[in-house]
């Protein structure tokens, strides 16, 4: 737990390596980007479910959450060769576009809804003159800010974290995300930990940060929605 007196050499010759700021970008870009479209549409397919009736609705739900039990392994020759064909191979927008939405949080936010927005705000809105999407945006995304507040949180994790799909994706242009820059660092022939490890915590530091601006809003958000509730 302490560290050694080379730690900061080592962080140094890891900063250098890694090309950390490109990497940083590309990690913060594809992370922030993914994890609002998740929120967003999520929070629309989850208030569609959970408040609108129409046909086939519990029908299309089931196959949403069913998709959550193929491996993600399984889908990852068709997504290559879609990503190929439309010539993203190489570019962020081949990590950025499969994770625009999600089931798991489609599902997330209707479990939510469902029980934390009443009807009656709904048709109070529709009786002041608010359109379909009007009421979503104005009385659904209020309603879903503490769900939505811990699906941005997961989803912006498993995003900066992700390292399988963009490694296969993104070919030589590795330098564009931390986790496959960081994995960059192991050597053909010898691997130098030091410069493995110095990666890592160089990888998983703004995170940290992010826990520890951002964890006690999310607490109260939480406890806020918990109330509400």
């Amino acid at each position: 737990m302490i560290p050694g007196g080379s730690l900061l050499r080592n962080l140094s010759r890891a900063f250098a390596e890694l090309k950390f700021w490109q990497a940083l970008g590309g990690t913060f870009t594809v992370s922030t980007v993914v994890s609002i479209s998740t929120v967003f549409f999520s929070t629309l397919a989850g208030y569609s479910f959970a408040k609108l009736r129409f046909r086939g609705r519990n029908m299309l739900l089931t196959c949403v959450v069913a998709t959550m039990t193929i491996p993600q392994q399984l889908s990852v020759v068709p997504l290559y060769i879609m990503a190929n064909k439309a010539g993203l191979y190489g570019n962020l927008l081949a990590v950025i576009i499969p994770g625009l939405v999600s089931a798991f949080g489609v599902f997330w936010m209707t479990q939510y809804l469902s029980d934390a927005l009443p009807y009656e705000l709904i048709e109070a809105a529709r009786v002041d003159g608010c359109s379909m999407f009007r009421t979503f945006l104005s009385v659904g995304l209020p309603a879903a800010k503490p769900a939505a507040s811990m699906l941005f949180l997961f989803t912006f994790i498993g995003q900066w974290t992700n390292y399988f799909w963009p490694m296969l994706v993104l070919g030589s242009n590795k330098n564009s995300m931390l986790t496959v820059a960081a994995s960059a660092l192991k050597g053909a022939h010898f691997t130098d930990y030091t410069i493995v490890m110095s990666g890592v915590l160089l990888t998983t530091f703004p995170l940290v940060l992010l826990f520890f601006f951002a964890g006690k809003q999310l607490v109260s958000g939480i406890m806020a929605g918990a109330v509400k509730g």
